[in-house]
């Protein structure tokens, strides 16, 4: 993924929640992968940050086990999911694509969430947009994974992920694929309901 010679990378402030439209977890019945998706049927988001309020599915192609989620209600507007840690969002499963890396553990949403890591990890120039969003999802990074001299060891730990996406028994769970009780800080974001979903956030 990083290439032979030398790359570049412009981050443009994206934030994580870009990359929760799919995130594949292990599976609350029988421990294999299980995907959790937007509920089917809705309407396409008018904003990335409705991803975090969109009720959601969680489905499993192995042992057919289903569940859904809805976001709270508060205060006139919904409680917005918040991303982050080895857990998804939405129904705090285990993430299905995690491993051990540079003594910590290194995970990810799904594949286009890995291609994002990957060309960001693999780059040798890394440039800023314009803009610094406070949770622009790679200034958010943590520090060992943006050091260069953890760059081998966490581009071959995001290839391990990448197979690990390809398989979906339960033998093929990663032994890092585990609750470990890192939810990020919550903020409390609330999505104040104007059209299907909200018309805008706001941290309370």
């Amino acid at each position: 993924m990083g290439g032979t010679g030398p790359s570049r990378h412009h981050d443009w402030g994206d934030p994580l929640v870009r990359y929760t439209g799919r995130i594949l977890v292990v599976c609350p019945g029988c421990g294999g992968r299980a995907l959790v998706t937007p509920r089917p049927g809705l309407p396409p988001p008018r904003y990335v940050s409705e991803l975090l309020v969109l009720p959601r599915r969680l489905t499993c192609a192995g042992c057919g086990a289903t569940a859904g989620w809805s976001a709270d209600v508060r205060g006139g507007g919904l409680v917005a999911a918040q991303p982050g840690g080895t857990e998804d969002p939405f129904f705090r499963r285990p993430l299905w694509l995690q491993t051990r890396c540079a003594g910590r553990v290194l995970w990810a949403y799904d594949v286009e969430h890995l291609d994002a890591l990957g060309a960001y990890v693999g780059a040798v120039v890394r440039e800023r947009g314009g803009a610094s969003p406070t949770r622009a999802m790679f200034a958010r990074l943590p520090r060992w994974l943006k050091e260069s001299g953890h760059r081998a060891e966490v581009l071959a730990g995001l290839e391990r992920l990448r197979e690990l996406a390809r398989r979906s028994a339960p033998g093929d769970r990663s032994d890092a694929a585990y609750e470990r009780g890192d939810r990020p800080r919550p903020y409390r974001a609330l999505y104040f309901r104007g059209g299907p979903y909200g018309d805008g956030t706001r941290d309370m």
